[in-house]
């Protein structure tokens, strides 16, 4: 079906009625989105693969960087008022773009039916340590994953901009930082028991180098870059610079995901070898209360994924409703997180970062540098755009392949980024058509 940009949600830009996040609201968004029991698993990873002190440099240059790629993407969105999908048609073109927003849709599925699992693993850990339930089988399995599912449902037939004001930053933000907190002192008291020392000074085993520990730490920010853009939209446009939507998002989504990444670390590196993480932290004195708040908190990135895929699968069919294309994503991904195994995270991440690193550099190269830019419907196909996506894309796996040593993220971010900016197109007025779009 053939659409226009005023029918359609996604590709026509949110106007300044609904423009209410403030800086807090930003921030408070994006650290609830930061935390959560899988940035914990993937920082678990780094040990022993590197040594302590490699796994903190990682940690901290990782997510500063990564962070502020999504934060130089939110005020992209701020500043054009499109959602990620219109930023994908500005940039390829409304026909290719399809490709992208379609890879994007699918590996939001793939998020929120791993969120579903996690979420469905801890209610079963706390079901047993708390009550002695023995909630593995296959019909507590069914239970315990129809529970989240049916809470995700009716978050989603609410309003995403009441969530975010109304709970994450009045009432979740306080509680997820309360239990990083508890977490954190319960887990650095067992480290300087062990020996602060013997812990910082740890060599790793060999099996990652620095490089590609980098690597896997900038994949988690990365792969909400195809998100941030439906939220940051909504942020006032007169909150500019480091105090806006740009600030909000690198400070809140920096903290979250450093915290995050050092507590897995903590807490493999006391634990019992085998102990899975969720264990582990319910071991930890209070840990059962903390858990059961992360868990909630984990619901909000669960509801993050699919709000976003349903605003991408929206610009594609713009006769249903963002709402509704929510709701019937949600019942997808609970249904593949009752069939499908949903353990291999690892190279999961990575593969996304492989096809979303390229594709935002380019994005990033022809609308974020404040040039000329492309207006959504002013062409089908961007060609030089698409080829140095997937030229990219090649790039980054022939770095992983044959020169691991200096990792694959930002040698691909900056050869898509310079090229797409080298090869932007211009308009004759010199402002940015993304700009003169606005309404």
């Amino acid at each position: 079906m053939a659409t226009t940009p005023d029918s359609n949600e996604a590709l026509t830009p949110l106007g300044d009625a609904n423009r209410v996040f403030h800086w807090n609201d930003h921030m408070a968004l994006w650290f609830s989105l930061g935390v959560g029991l899988l940035v914990m698993q993937v920082g678990a990873y780094l040990v022993p693969a590197v040594g302590t002190r490699e796994a903190a440099i990682a940690i901290v240059l990782g997510s500063l960087i990564g962070a502020g790629l999504l934060a130089w993407t939110a005020r992209l969105g701020c500043e054009s008022g499109l959602a990620s999908a219109g930023l994908m048609h500005a940039t390829y073109g409304s026909a290719f773009a399809r490709l992208p927003v379609v890879l994007n849709i699918v590996q939001l599925i793939g998020w929120t039916t791993f969120e579903i699992v996690i979420m469905r693993e801890g209610t079963q850990a706390i079901g047993k340590q708390a009550f002695g339930w023995s909630l593995e089988g296959t019909l507590g399995t069914v239970l315990t994953t129809l529970l989240w599912g049916a809470v995700l449902l009716a978050l989603l037939a609410g309003s995403m901009v009441k969530l975010v004001r109304r709970f994450v930053s009045r009432f979740g933000l306080p509680l997820v930082v309360l239990s990083l907190l508890w977490l954190s002192w319960q887990f650095a008291t067992q480290l300087q028991a062990k020996g602060l020392e013997a812990f910082w000074s740890r060599p790793g085993n060999g099996s990652m180098g620095m490089f590609s520990a980098l690597d896997l730490v900038i994949a988690m920010p990365v792969s909400w870059l195809p998100l941030v853009a439906d939220y940051a939209r909504h942020g006032r446009r007169s909150a500019g610079g480091l105090g806006g939507a740009f600030g909000g998002t690198w400070v809140g989504y920096a903290l979250a995901n450093i915290w995050c990444y050092a507590l897995g670390v903590m807490v493999v590196s006391v634990a019992e070898p085998g102990t899975n993480l969720v264990a582990a932290l319910l071991l930890a004195q209070g840990g059962l209360v903390a858990l059961g708040l992360i868990l909630i908190d984990e619901l909000d990135n669960a509801y993050g994924d699919v709000y976003s895929g349903s605003v991408s699968a929206h610009s594609l069919q713009p006769r249903w409703s963002v709402r509704r294309w929510g709701l019937c994503l949600a019942v997808a991904c609970i249904a593949f997180a009752l069939v499908l195994p949903m353990h291999s995270l690892e190279p999961f991440l990575l593969l996304l970062s492989s096809v979303f690193v390229p594709l935002y550099g380019v994005i990033l190269g022809r609308l974020g540098t404040g040039g000329a830019a492309v207006a959504v419907g002013a062409r089908k196909i961007d060609w030089v755009a698409a080829l140095i996506w997937i030229a990219g894309i090649a790039i980054y796996h022939a770095c992983a392949r044959w020169a691991p040593q200096f990792g694959s993220a930002l040698p691909t971010l900056a050869l898509t980024f310079v090229l797409a900016w080298i090869t932007r197109p211009a308009t004759a007025d010199g402002p940015s058509a993304l700009a003169q779009s606005r309404g």
